[in-house]
């Protein structure tokens, strides 16, 4: 399933400056029954965005109205506990496209890469730096350059350079997964695969 492409990404950002983040938190598990990616969004972080009877809670971040934005903002080691990677289909439903964080579990950055969310790991003093910004201003933009490898806070033109592996770098700037990756290169795969015949 192809996903959007990700060059750069202009926005502001949500913060939720909360270490060791697992996945039971981003989507717990009553929620993974469903086998479509579609839907997770509404239960992302459902234990600390509702109360028992549904209704919201008001300190949580997610439900005030003066955050928003395609980037969240984490503590360090987000992601850690299971493999699920409905916790990746649930941030990229709610609408998120980069997670920025000093640290993620391996197996959740693999599925963020994997389905389009592209996970960028700075310092901690950086991701410091970033929720000062927002603090300061719940308007304050960031703009996350793949091409560049960069992060910068706009307000400021403070920046930080991060790493990708460059198999997942090309698949996020082409919206591919890795099907499509694959599927991109069928007429020179049959092409060496007829040459290779004779």
């Amino acid at each position: 399933m192809a996903y959007d492409k990700f060059t750069i990404l202009k926005s502001t950002a949500v913060p939720l400056p909360i270490e060791n983040v697992d996945t039971d938190q981003i989507i717990p598990a009553r929620f993974l029954k469903a086998t479509e990616r579609k839907g997770f969004g509404d239960n992302l972080f459902r234990d600390w965005r509702y109360n028992n009877d549904d209704t919201p809670k008001q300190d949580f971040v997610l439900n005030n109205p003066i955050y928003s934005g395609k980037i969240l903002v984490g503590g360090k080691n987000f992601g850690s506990g299971s493999s699920r990677e409905h916790a990746a289909w649930a941030i990229y439903d709610y609408g998120f496209r980069c997670v920025i964080s000093s640290f993620f579990a391996d197996i959740f950055k693999g599925n963020s890469l994997n389905i389009g969310i592209l996970p960028v790991t700075v310092s901690e003093a950086f991701v410091d730096k970033i929720f000062k910004a927002i603090e300061a201003d719940p308007n304050a933009e960031f703009e996350v350059n793949l091409p560049e490898q960069k992060v910068t806070i706009l307000a400021t033109g403070e920046s930080e350079g991060f790493d990708i592996n460059g198999y997942k770098k090309h698949n996020m700037m082409n919206g591919f997964d890795d099907i499509d990756y694959l599927q991109a290169m069928k007429e020179d795969i049959g092409a060496y695969a007829e040459k290779s015949m004779y």
